[in-house]
């Protein structure tokens, strides 16, 4: 797989001067190892743009062991992607790689090496790391008595770092002068290469700071909702690993993960909450995009959003209010920009102690089964505060903003040519992502309490239920006074795996364009959800990111749409909302006439203004269960009765 097999004849290869079109270039080429180190590649990129003296190629080294995603990054690149062979039988002006391994000695230019991560932190054994006696052997223990070295700190270490008594590397690319000191502790050999260079990936997350509402809208995040970040490297003794021995929680204890989705779920209000993962690539690649998806099926009918391996997960640091990681750089880049974390893994065997990433894991809250999720959470928001790792950060980078200035300036000294006048030094800002709502198409249990009849105002709370276990009981209300009665009644959109649930629930939902000729009209969609769904209290269908169609089984038509904010910005909260608390104001024995002009509608801090508009009714149609209606809605009444809170005093 190591670039193909098939040698370039443009714009390198035995006849390629009869072919090209511009020549004498500069030849840079681009060392893939995987998708990880490709993204750091990426990062740089820009710093050749806009120089018609230079001629960019990549290749892959074939010797990682996680090879998929890499051919399809290198087509999205759109360079010239040389086989391995080839590329070592090419001379370059300039060789940048984004991890160590495979046979970057072999390669004919000069090799700057920049970190793939935050600096190098991780423990990871080179193929030829092997079992020797302990150092402190004594008499007392067995004679065959053997154990394993402690594996060396990748990209600082004589085991990655030199060939034959020599630096790989002609420039060693550092952020901190932190990791000099530990270079030079681990491999003085290599201490001349050192090059303190910044760090490209945390510079672009630093301009992009203030774009984080901006974010937090394309991600669906509200006013007062909160965004939680799911982060995981790879490994058994990640986050998302099964291996206990991560460390976080108590010892012996099971898999955490399966805890862990499970609870994100069942402990976090859908509306008051965002969930999404960022998951290493090597997880991604390593088992399969499809395995990956099949293991987060649950949580992601629950409303979690799984972030892409390579765009979008700079972006959901920045929005977040909480990461949930481990021993990652994702984790550590968070804390650096002062999210708060808690740490669900944090194997500190497999790092070196003198780095920044363990001395996070020696500060940082960690995650305990034992206690409520959510609490665990709140409390790490509320007890928060910015500069809580201001000491970490700044050991990120020395240089942070500058890097793509520095790195450059080093490029262009190791191909022998001027920088660029015209052309200032720059990285690509980070996009914004495409806008993805929240979507639970999981059966909701929802609980209604009213806060004001006149003029109607009503608290809801909607929790995603998750495979077989019963619905669970009401959660208390943190601002619910002492012996509230709720109204509970249950929702699924009618896209749900559990098609089960639609004959029972109270409200079903339906998401579409008002236009779309499958469904009809929404008017025509409701009338016939309700003859399908006898046993409904009232139907919605959702045409807008703020608005919806209801209809109730007494037959009103009813348009539910939200204010818009000052600045004009739609209402960020899930539609679904306003059609169960109407439905509750109904079930608790109001009129429609009573909601008219408008309800108040809360989902944790948040009130949402939302209009009551009857529609005209379309023309009747013969009904098909005519003779369901009167007992299914006494049969709704019945079951949308108050119910008293059991944590009611």
């Amino acid at each position: 797989m190591a670039g193909g097999t098939a040698r370039l004849r443009v714009p390198v290869g035995e006849d390629a001067d009869r072919w090209i079109t511009r020549t004498g270039c500069r030849r840079v080429l681009l060392v893939v190892h995987n998708v990880t180190s490709a993204t750091r590649l990426l990062d740089v990129l820009p710093l050749f743009h806009s120089d018609v003296r230079v001629q960019m190629f990549a290749t892959c080294t074939g010797s990682s062991p996680f090879l998929a995603g890499v051919p399809e990054l290198l087509a999205r690149a759109g360079l010239p992607v040389l086989p391995w062979e080839q590329a070592k039988d090419t001379d370059f002006d300039l060789v940048v790689s984004a991890s160590y391994g495979g046979e970057l000695g072999s390669l004919r230019g000069k090799l700057t090496v920049l970190s793939h991560g935050t600096g190098y932190n991780k423990r990871l054994a080179t193929p030829n790391h092997r079992t020797t006696e302990p150092p402190n052997h004594r008499t007392t223990e067995p004679p065959n008595h053997r154990t394993t070295e402690p594996p060396p700190v990748f990209g600082l270490a004589p085991d990655w770092l030199l060939e034959d008594g020599r630096p790989l590397a002609t420039a060693t690319v550092l952020s901190h002068p932190e990791q000099l000191d530990r270079l030079r502790s681990a491999c003085p050999e290599a201490a001349p290469t050192a090059v303190l260079a910044g760090d490209p990936c945390y510079d672009r997350i630093l301009a992009a700071i203030p774009q984080r509402d901006r974010f937090r809208r394309a991600l669906g995040v509200g006013p007062g909702q909160r965004l939680i970040v799911v982060s995981s490297t790879w490994a058994s003794r990640s986050l998302f690993g099964g291996d206990p021995a991560g460390g976080a929680d108590e010892p012996g204890a099971a898999d955490l993960l399966p805890w862990l989705l499970s609870r994100l779920a069942a402990e976090l209000p859908a509306d008051e909450y965002r969930t999404a993962a960022v998951l290493h690539p090597n997880i991604w690649y390593g088992h399969g995009p499809g395995q990956v998806q099949a293991w987060l099926d649950s949580a992601r009918r629950a409303g979690l959003e799984a972030i892409p391996p390579l765009d979008g997960w700079r972006q959901a640091l920045i929005a977040a209010d909480c990461v949930l990681g481990d021993h990652s750089s994702v984790t550590y880049y968070a804390a650096s920009i002062g999210v708060p974390v808690v740490l669900g893994a944090f194997p500190q065997e497999d790092l070196d102690p003198r780095s920044p990433v363990a001395a996070l894991g020696r500060s940082a809250p960690r995650l305990l089964r034992r206690g409520s999720l959510r609490a665990q959470i709140d409390r790490a928001i509320d007890a928060h505060h910015p500069d809580r790792y201001k000491a970490l950060a700044e050991q990120t980078s020395s240089s942070p903003g500058e890097s793509a200035v520095l790195l450059r300036r080093l490029f262009y000294d190791l191909m022998g040519i001027p920088e660029p006048e015209a052309h200032p030094a720059l990285l690509d800002p980070l996009p914004l992502p495409p806008y993805t709502p929240t979507r639970v198409t999981a059966p909701i249990r929802v609980l209604v309490r009213q806060l004001s009849a006149d003029p109607p105002e009503l608290a809801v709370t909607r929790y995603a239920v998750v495979g077989d276990a019963p619905d669970p009981d009401p959660a208390p209300d943190p601002a619910a006074p002492a012996g509230t009665a709720y109204i509970a009644h249950s929702a699924a959109d009618e896209e749900t795996r559990e098609t089960g649930r639609l004959s029972v629930a109270d409200v079903v939902v339906r998401r579409a364009a008002e236009d779309d000729a499958r469904l009809g009209p929404p008017a025509a969609w409701a009338s016939e959800a309700l003859d399908r769904y006898p046993y409904c209290g009232l139907v919605a269908y959702v045409d807008g990111p703020d608005r919806c169609v209801v209809r109730t089984r007494e037959g009103d038509l009813v348009r539910l749409s939200a204010a818009t904010d000052p600045d004009g910005r739609p209402d960020l909260c899930d539609p679904a909302v306003y059609a169960s608390a109407l439905h509750a104001w109904l079930a608790d024995g109001h009129t429609l006439d009573a909601a008219l002009p408008a309800i108040t509608v809360r989902t944790g801090t948040a009130a949402h203004h939302v209009t009551v508009e009857p529609l005209p009714q379309p023309p009747p149609t013969p009904p098909s269960a005519g003779s369901h209606a009167s007992d299914s809605a006494s049969s709704t009444r019945s079951r949308s009765a108050p119910i008293r809170s059991p944590f009611s005093s």
